[in-house]
């Protein structure tokens, strides 16, 4: 933390009062204020004011060094916890209870990743914190494969008096929970919003260690029951409003047996991965939740167009709707879905039939009688053509803030233009394999022609050969695809500095693009068009042609990256690193694999100027030598995740 010496300059300025510094703060983006907090100590006292600390999260591994931390979060009102690599040993003990002593009264949210704690360190935890809202014991096996989690009565009275406020609970990948351990959990959370069982072995038809059905025994101490998660759906029914039940084996029967459970209001639910579902279960589950607002069921591999129509139908305050993956999915029912006025948010990524033509009828009408999207994603929809693009630019042009066309791969350099003009609010834009734009598209201008003729094949007799290989009148047709544009020279430059016309330029306020793979994208529109001071992600890997003077004009002009992707440059190089280096101070992770022209001297640049780095991807960069990934490691302090496998012969190297 940079310390400037406030005292010594008292004399000769003025020092800005606190209330006048916090103002200036609330300008600035979260990134920027974490800049600013850097300047001095009065700049650092002005961004932890409490205006600031909505919704923060600490995240860190289990180290010594991390109780000093917590520490100096007991000064905090409240704060959110985020700690992994947890065990049983003294130390994970020592990290927990200084958490319950430190941290009680002020923590709301505690998640324990990547964990194995133990039953006695947790139970010693949650009786003090008496604050808690959202407890995420994700994965954590080891609480639960004993079965004597909190089978103890005194300990459980002490649980329920701590957690008898908390909201959320997410339960999600436990290959050991049971109706018992459930149980005891959940009745000690008797306030419960939402609960999250993705991923969980649940018996939701029979029981395979009695071999009959489930809900004719008494609770089970080896599985979850359907019976069991309905008895809780039925206790907290004014309560729980969402439900997670992602990956599980949930039968269209049993997900109707959910959906009617009496006074159940759900408003989100989550069937990520359920593939056993049909449209007759969504036609029921729709109709006995008309108040669901949120709905996944991406991957739901089962469902068909009718699923969307009985959505559309019965669910009218609908904001959020993934249909990812479910690749039985056509144009039918899309229109109607379209005219929900309600909806923001549409994943329709791998549904491979939908061409567009249904989405733009549905948004034709007026504003008030169709949905205002903020979020769209068609990735991999590659039946979508310029036509039906350009009008839903056009209908969207004033809500859009995140669109995904990745891998719709016959879109063109019209589309991207028709982005610029219509859609400049975006914030999120991903042209991932979209191979048919050029630098004419991001440049925002027409493609010059040429006068010289293609050549004729009018007067070229037909040639016969004795297989038939090589007839002339069997001459196939020139495809779009192989054809490679004109390219941009100084003079189309020069009119492109006075006429920028539609150019991606426009999208002042662009935080994430992804250009990655778009084969025909050359120096000379990244250079002039990547100029984004407010983007944070930035993809241009898999690009041929792009070389250095394009990393060190993206540098210099988007200076709050954090996440660059290079990988698949085979002509970026040190010469542009170090051109580029000194202008990412906030980068936190850089993917360079199979830059070979990228050698020791790269991770040198990035010792000396990115001291953020967190993660670092050089595999398979034949120039750099293991030495020089450990000094890199020694000097970064952040740097938690370095992959370099098969760099100057190695094979499996890789730090985590």
């Amino acid at each position: 933390m940079g310390d400037s010496s406030e005292d010594d300059g008292a004399a000769d300025s003025p020092v800005l009062p606190l209330e006048i510094i916090v103002y200036i703060l609330s300008f600035l983006h979260t990134s920027d204020r974490k800049e600013a907090s850097l300047v001095c100590r009065s700049w650092y006292d002005a961004s932890q004011e409490l205006c600031f600390q909505k919704n923060v999260t600490y995240r860190f591994p289990a180290s010594a060094s991390s109780l000093e931390l917590i520490r100096h979060l007991g000064g905090k009102s409240r704060c959110s916890l985020i700690i992994s690599q947890l065990d049983g040993f003294s130390m994970s003990r020592s990290l927990l209870l200084e958490v319950g002593v430190c941290l009680g009264p002020q923590l709301e949210s505690l998640a324990l990743p990547g964990s194995s704690v133990t039953e006695a360190s947790l139970i010693a935890l949650l009786p003090r914190l008496t604050s808690l809202r959202r407890l995420i014991l994700r994965g954590l096996d080891s609480l639960f494969m004993s079965g004597a989690f909190l089978s103890r009565e005194e300990h459980r009275q002490q649980v329920r008096s701590a957690l008898c406020g908390l909201e959320e609970l997410d339960l999600s990948d436990l290959r050991y929970l049971s109706d018992v351990t459930f149980n005891r959990l959940t009745g000690c959370t008797p306030r419960l919003s939402r609960l999250s069982l993705a991923g969980c072995h649940i018996a939701f038809e029979m029981d395979p260690y009695r071999g009959c059905p489930v809900g004719t025994v008494e609770d089970s101490s080896a599985l979850l029951s359907l019976r069991n998660l309905k008895k809780l759906l039925s206790q907290q029914k004014s309560t729980i409003v969402a439900l997670d039940l992602s990956r599980t084996s949930i039968t269209p029967e049993s997900l109707r047996n959910v959906a009617q459970v009496q006074g159940l209001v759900l408003e989100e639910l989550c069937l990520h991965g359920c593939k056993e579902l049909t449209d007759y279960s969504i036609e029921i589950l729709v109709k006995h939740q008309p108040n669901l607002w949120k709905l996944d069921v991406s991957a739901c591999t089962e469902l068909t167009s009718r699923a969307v129509e009985a959505i559309a139908r019965n669910l009218k305050r609908l904001t959020h709707l993934s249909l990812y993956r479910n690749w039985r999915i056509t144009e039918k029912g899309l229109a109607e879905l379209l005219s929900v006025p309600s909806l923001r948010s549409l994943d329709l990524s791998e549904c491979l039939h939908v061409n567009g033509t249904e989405i733009v009828k549905g948004l034709t009408g007026p504003p008030t009688a169709r949905a205002q999207l903020e979020t769209l994603s068609l990735k991999h929809c590659t039946y979508i053509r310029d036509s039906a693009f350009v009008s839903i630019a056009q209908h969207l042009g004033s809500t859009l803030r995140q669109l995904d066309l990745s891998s719709c791969i016959c879109l063109t350099d019209l589309s991207v233009r028709m982005i610029a003009t219509y859609l400049q609010g975006l914030v999120v834009l991903r042209l991932r394999y979209c191979e048919e734009i050029t630098d004419w598209g991001l440049l925002g201008m027409e493609e010059a022609t040429t006068d010289e003729p293609r050549p004729s094949l009018k007067d070229q007799g037909p040639r016969f050969t004795r297989t038939f290989g090589n007839m002339g009148f069997f001459q196939p047709l020139s495809l779009v695809f192989q054809e490679h544009p004109k390219l941009v020279t100084e003079d189309d430059l020069e009119m492109y500095k006075w006429e920028e016309g539609a150019s991606l330029r426009a999208l002042k306020g662009l935080q994430e693009l992804d250009l990655s793979a778009c084969s025909k994208l050359t120096d000379s529109s990244i250079k002039q068009v990547v100029r984004f001071p407010d983007l944070h992600r930035l993809s241009l890997s898999m690009l041929p042609v792009m070389g250095d003077a394009s990393l060190a004009s993206v540098a210099r002009h988007c200076r709050s990256l954090t996440s660059l992707a290079l990988s698949h440059c085979p002509h970026i190089s040190d010469h542009g690193m170090a051109q580029a280096a000194p202008y990412l101070h906030r980068l936190q992770h850089l993917y360079l694999s199979s830059c070979n022209k990228i050698t020791d001297r790269t991770l040198l640049l990035l010792g000396q100027h990115c001291k953020r780095l967190r993660t670092l991807d050089i595999s398979m960069c034949e120039n750099i030598s293991a030495t020089s990934v450990d000094l890199l490691q020694s000097q970064l302090p952040f740097l938690e995740n370095v992959h370099c496998q098969f760099i100057c012969g190695a094979e499996h190297l890789h730090y985590d």
